[in-house]
């Protein structure tokens, strides 16, 4: 029989885990009444069409619902002070993600501001980590990593820390990286901004990219498309962020 408390974790069930099965437990996944059996040593051989079923269930939580209940994750108590922050945090958060949106491909916006200056150092040592996979590796690896590290930070928050706000925060800045690469892209077939280390036309990662994929006259498209990609992953992240807020609002207790 389902119930609203887990056996194993004893996760309450809320009313937003109604999207997931409800002989699963939406925090750690284990099927409700395959682990009571188990724990109570009961035979489920004898059981076959319960048995698989509960399968059925496994299979698809892991191919479908494991991301599902892991993205939607909301803690079962949340004291006002952290609410609260988070509310003040992801305002900020919008505020900035609308800065860079409404900026467009600017580089004199987005190579000025303060996140550029957190993603460079990455953006280098992306160079550095790509360099083993060969020359047109090492030269996409810095723009590479700089939009992979935080969204392999999301990934380490939701599935990991379970840490969801933690996680839509870092996929904004996934989607900030991808707005930050955008104006170099743009720069491709003038190779006019300034670079690290003051390297000259040859030093230009997107310049030699594209030329070296034959797709130089395409450089404006590509800029673009960088562009559109952040915007939709900040919007997305901002969404996902308030949801969850919303929901937190409901678990919110006071800490003496």
């Amino acid at each position: 029989m389902p119930t609203s408390l887990c056996p194993k974790c004893h996760y309450h069930r809320q009313a937003h885990d109604a999207q997931v099965h409800p002989d699963i437990c939406p925090r750690c996944g284990i099927v409700y009444s395959k682990f009571s059996a188990r724990q109570q040593g009961k035979n489920l051989s004898a059981e076959n069409t319960d048995a698989e079923t509960n399968i059925k269930i496994e299979e698809d939580l892991s191919l479908r619902q494991q991301l599902v209940i892991a993205c939607l994750y909301v803690p079962e108590k949340v004291s006002k002070e952290t609410f609260y922050s988070r509310i003040f945090l992801l305002c900020a958060f919008a505020a900035w993600g609308f800065y860079f949106i409404s900026a467009g491909v600017d580089w004199e916006k987005i190579g000025g501001s303060f996140m550029h200056n957190i993603n460079l150092p990455f953006h280098e040592f992306g160079h550095i980590l790509f360099m083993p996979l060969g020359h047109f590796m090492m030269i996409l690896g810095g723009s590479l990593f700089q939009v992979l590290l935080p969204f392999l930070l999301t990934l380490v928050f939701v599935f990991k820390q379970k840490d969801t706000f933690a996680g839509s925060i870092t996929l904004w800045w996934c989607g900030q990286s991808f707005i930050d690469v955008s104006p170099y892209i743009a720069d491709a077939q003038y190779r006019a901004l300034p670079l690290v280390g003051g390297g000259g036309e040859e030093s230009h990662d997107w310049g030699n990219l594209l030329t070296m994929l034959d797709a130089l006259e395409h450089t404006q498209a590509v800029a673009r498309t960088s562009f559109a990609l952040g915007t939709l992953i900040i919007i997305a992240a901002l969404l996902w962020g308030g949801w969850l807020l919303r929901q937190q609002q409901k678990n919110i207790v006071s800490i003496p």
